[in-house]
């Protein structure tokens, strides 16, 4: 029996604060939001709550606490973790009404946004006025800030120039007692007292529901070059990432993509790809800066690095078309190997030079369970995705015998100096493993955290901690 009551008596208030047409009963209504992109999991709320200005959310907030209801905050849904699902029922607030940019700051190189605001259309809004913004989920043509920052997500490009916790400066947080806070200040340095800001980063909504972000922002890069060097070893392709950086070069992404995940993508994508059969795994490497000379020459000396590692080729895109297509195919492939089979999709990292041993490890763990695996991801940061695939494995073995073998993925990444999500969130799918990278004082302290925000724990209940021990 849940310890949260139910919506029905606090009904009459929330149309109180909100226009009925905010308020989704119906089933047919809320069932988009009974799910993200995490595996086949569904989870109804009993509502669906869209408010408009920070006073609503205020409001909102304030009355569930009172009541006891559960209350989870939601972006575009397009997580991995299951951090935005309703496990408890109760409320699921929407922040997509939250959608403006509200001030393009060109003095101070800063930018304040709403957390609904998808990330690729900040990130186009803000090049137009020569600035960069560089986190770049594969998502970011879906996904919002908001969330973004609740994960503290990355991309292709945080090898280069960091994940989203680097550029945020400020955050208005409505708290779980329904108070609004600014976190810090809008200031690139900021001394002054304890660092809420950062805590609030990766806290997967667990802590508060943001309203307003203010970001740094850089000065955007005028020229970029992408090579794709073809590998008849994985592992060996994973040996030359970290041989790359030991030769001083620095550049702004190193992807990793085995042949199957590729195969997939542009299968399921209907476009072109050249094959090789040798072929066993890819590097998708780009260069940005303002000097093309310097650009040729960096390419030139990761040339040479590679063809120590047994690089089959390196081929060059051409044009800006040729980076999209090579781009549009990685980024692709998480959600076309979903397509294909029953998944489950694990966000390892490791310090990059193991990055190697973690592969060898996956597909020989795999080999003992029984599963297949695609691997691709960010390699410049050690940060590998691992979507295991379902493909002929009996219902009881996957639902039953799946977990050991992760839990052996996981203690390796742990072995090898790394952790158990790089990325993506320990939200509902992950937080059996928490006691892998945490001794049970650790995740005593984080447990005290969340208690201290949220007495009765009403926002976003049964995430990140191990249900056993809360």
């Amino acid at each position: 029996m849940s310890k949260f009551n139910t919506i029905k008596t606090i009904l009459p208030a929330l149309e109180n604060i909100l226009d009925k047409s905010f308020i989704l009963l119906d089933r047919n209504q809320t069932e988009k939001y009974s799910h993200d992109y995490t595996e086949d999991l569904n989870f109804f709320p009993e509502a669906v709550v869209l408010p408009g200005t920070v006073e609503e959310v205020a409001a909102i907030v304030k009355l569930c606490q009172e009541n006891k209801v559960a209350l989870t905050p939601r972006g575009a849904g397009t997580g991995l973790s299951g951090g935005a699902l309703p496990v408890e029922g109760g409320i699921v607030m929407s922040m997509q009404r939250f959608d403006k940019i509200l001030d393009i700051d060109t003095r101070n190189f800063q930018a304040t946004a709403q957390p609904g605001v998808i990330n690729q259309v900040f990130q186009d809004a803000v090049a137009e006025k020569g600035l960069f913004y560089p986190p770049d989920p594969a998502s970011k043509g879906s996904c919002f800030l908001g969330g973004n920052i609740a994960h503290n997500s990355g991309g292709p490009r945080a090898l280069k120039y960091g994940v989203t916790r680097d550029y945020v400066l400020n955050l208005q947080v409505v708290t779980p007692m329904g108070e609004v806070i600014w976190t810090g200040a809008n200031t690139l340095k900021n001394s002054t007292g304890y660092n809420l800001t950062q805590l609030m980063l990766g806290s997967e909504g667990t802590l508060g529901i943001i309203t307003c972000i203010v970001f740094k922002l850089l000065p955007l890069p005028k020229h970029n070059l992408l090579m794709l060097a073809e590998f008849e070893n994985a592992e060996k392709a994973c040996e030359a990432v970290a041989a790359v950086f030991r030769e001083g070069l620095n550049p702004s992404a190193l992807e990793f993509m085995e042949k199957s995940g590729v195969e997939i993508s542009v299968r399921r994508l209907q476009t072109h790809f050249n094959f090789k059969e040798e072929v066993e795994a890819y590097l998708l490497i780009e260069v940005d800066g303002n000097n093309m000379d310097q650009l040729y020459s960096d390419c030139e000396a990761i040339n040479a690095v590679l063809e120590n590692f047994e690089v089959k080729e390196v081929l060059f895109a051409e044009s800006a078309d040729e980076k999209e297509h090579l781009w549009r195919i990685r980024r692709a492939i998480g959600e076309t190997v979903k397509l294909e089979s029953v998944y489950k999709e694990e966000d390892t990292v490791v310090p990059r030079a193991e990055l190697p041993k973690l592969l060898h490890g996956v597909k020989e763990i795999g080999s003992r369970y029984g599963f297949d695996s695609v691997c691709y991801g960010h390699a410049g940061d050690g940060n590998l995705h691992v979507n295991i695939l379902k493909g002929s494995l009996s219902d009881e073995k996957w639902n039953e015998g799946l977990n050991p073998g992760i839990r052996e993925i996981f203690t390796l990444c742990k072995e090898l100096g790394g952790t158990i999500s790089g990325e993506h969130g320990i939200g509902l799918v992950q937080k059996e493993f928490m006691d892998i990278p945490f001794p049970a004082h650790h995740l005593d302290l984080m447990r005290a955290i969340k208690k201290t925000f949220d007495p009765a724990g009403i926002l976003n209940p049964r995430k990140i901690f191990p249900d056993v021990t809360e």
